[in-house]
This record gives structure tokens, C-alpha cells and sequence, in this order.
């Protein structure tokens, strides 16, 4: 199958070139896209199937906390809790990822002492993404250095916004290749479009493309630190982006809505877009992530209410 590089080179040789391309493809049907996610979001869901989408769940999350605030100690309580969800169940699966700051990176990698927990790291000025190139790849490269698995970069929505789509393209390819470890090793990237300020379904619907012809391992809704952060119909839309994506080049982009799924219920809707749009190939954490903090609670305290029977309530899990 060609690599992202050979498939699109024609479209990216040029800020013109890229342009013609994004501008033709499909626009988005607004209403049909909604109408379309709603839907889904009713399917019932039986309770042997409400277990597994739980457990399916927790495994997806990326465990995050991105404050001023944070401390070595808050880090190491959250990659603690990463590993072990519920220290009362040990039968709780790990979640997917802790999330933190650069310089967080060397404090969760060492709490986690080898757990099959990855440890991502936001970086290029996260989350306006307002600072110059060498500072965005000198930010990634500290990541990387200090053994981030994973990198989460915002792109530069001004530039995007103006149309300067080539700019955004190449921001993505350079931060790609900051990445790459000295043994040739590399840690996955993770694109993200900040959707609730890109105004249209089309633009998400193009940035999903520029993210992907440059090389992103995952697209990713939001920061969560704007209003509107991951719907269902905007993640839907990214869905449909990387399933076509594949079926054009054989290459499979995972996908990562992040902010404002704080519930079991929200979390099981957007795994039906999953299964209903992509597939079952990107129904794991190798794919499909969750960028959240309370949600893992909730998913927590469900779980115990189906093996129990009872609700155990918010003090049954901790915080942070």
C-alpha cells in the first residue's frame, strides 16, 4: 500500500494544490450528519453488552490532567489509579494512556514502572498552539526525550482558518518527525483540530485530512479547554474521515474525541459510532481513545453496579 507521502504528494506540493483538493471534497450534509448521530445514540444496549462496552471503555481512556496545579504528587495518584481503576476489583482493566504536561512526562513514566499504561504528553504550545515552530518541536523533542509514548499537538487554527493549509500540513510533518527517537523508535502522534473553533462541519472535514495525509497516528476533537469540545456528530464526521481514508490507502488512523464525556451512557454512544461507522478494527485503544478524567468515575461506579446490583455512588471512587 503507497505511504501517506506517496499518495497525496501531488496535493501537497503546493498551498494551491492542497487547496483544490481539500475544497473538493464531499461537503458535509449538517442536518443528515446530526439526524445521523442522534440516531445512533438510541440504540439499547443489553446488559451482557453493557458490560463489555464498560470494560471496553475504561481501556480507552487516556487518564488526563492538565492543569497549572499539577504536582509530582497529583501525577503519581493519577498514574496509580490508571493502573489500578478500582484497587477493591483487580479484574479492572488499566486505561489506555496518563496524559500530562512535558514536564510531567519523567514523573508518571517512573510511577508507572513498566505497566502497559502509555504515557502521552501534550505538546506545540498546548492548547492555543500560539508560539513559534522551534518552540513547538523543542516542546515535542522534551516530550519525546523524557519517554513520552505519545505526543498530542494542536495545530495552529489561525493558520488553518486563514487558509494557509500547506503551513498546517507541513507544522504536522515537522512535528512527525520530532517524534522519532535517536534508535529510529517514535512516539504515535495525535493531532488535534480544537473542532469547536473551526466553525463548519467542512473545515473539521478537511483538517481531518491534512492531519492524515501528514502522518497523524490519531485525529483528535479538542483540547477541553474551550466550549465546545467532542459531539457526536463532529466525531462521527472524523469517523467517516479515517474509514475512507483507509479504504483509499490501506492505512488506519485512530481517532480521539476528548472534552465533555463525562458519563457511561455518553461514553457507550460514541462506541456505537465506532462500530457503526469505522468498524470493528478500531474498537480498541490501539484506535479509539477517550480524552477524560471524570469519566473513568462513572464507568467505574456502573461497573460495580452491575456486578453488585447496587450504586455505590461518587464516594466509591477517588477524584483524581
Amino acid at each position: 500500500m503507497p505511504t501517506t507521502l506517496t499518495a497525496f504528494a501531488d496535493v501537497t506540493t503546493s498551498d494551491s494544490a492542497l487547496r483544490r483538493f481539500l475544497h473538493g471534497l464531499p461537503g458535509v450534509d449538517a442536518v443528515g450528519l446530526e439526524a445521523r448521530a442522534a440516531s445512533l445514540g438510541t440504540r439499547s444496549i443489553k446488559t451482557t453488552a453493557k458490560a463489555y462496552a464498560i470494560d471496553l471503555a475504561i481501556s480507552m481512556i487516556d487518564l488526563t490532567t492538565l492543569e497549572g496545579a499539577d504536582t509530582p504528587g497529583k501525577v503519581r495518584a493519577l498514574s496509580a489509579k490508571a493502573v489500578h481503576p478500582d484497587p477493591t476489583d483487580r479484574t479492572t482493566p488499566t486505561t489506555a494512556a496518563v496524559c500530562v504536561y512535558p514536564d510531567m512526562v519523567a514523573t508518571a513514566k517512573a510511577a508507572l514502572n513498566g505497566a502497559d499504561v502509555k504515557v502521552a504528553s501534550v505538546a506545540t504550545a498546548f492548547p492555543a498552539g500560539r508560539a513559534a515552530l522551534p518552540v513547538k518541536l523543542a516542546d515535542t523533542a522534551d516530550a519525546v526525550a523524557a519517554g513520552a509514548d505519545e505526543i498530542d499537538m494542536v495545530i495552529d487554527r489561525g493558520a488553518f482558518l486563514a487558509g494557509r493549509y500547506l503551513e498546517t500540513y507541513e507544522l504536522i510533518r515537522s512535528v512527525k518527525e520530532a517524534c522519532v527517537r535517536p534508535d529510529g523508535s517514535a512516539a504515535r502522534l495525535k493531532v488535534i483540530f480544537e473542532t469547536g473553533e473551526l466553525s463548519t462541519y467542512d473545515n473539521i472535514r478537511r483538517a481531518s485530512w491534512i492531519g492524515m495525509m501528514a502522518g497523524a497516528d490519531f485525529i483528535k476533537t479538542s483540547t477541553g479547554k474551550v466550549g465546545v469540545n467532542a459531539t457526536p456528530a463532529n466525531t462521527l464526521l472524523m469517523l467517516e474521515a479515517v474509514r475512507d481514508f483507509k479504504a483509499q490507502t490501506g492505512i488506519q488512523i485512530g481517532v480521539k474525541p476528548a472534552g465533555g464525556i463525562r458519563t457511561t451512557k455518553d461514553a457507550i454512544k460514541f462506541l456505537v459510532l465506532v462500530n457503526e461507522t469505522a468498524g470493528e478494527d478500531w474498537l480498541s485503544n490501539h484506535w479509539f481513545r477517550f480524552g477524560a478524567s471524570s469519566l473513568l468515575n462513572d464507568l467505574l461506579m456502573q461497573r460495580q453496579k452491575l456486578s453488585t446490583g447496587r450504586y455505590s455512588g461518587p464516594d466509591y471512587v477517588t477524584v483524581d
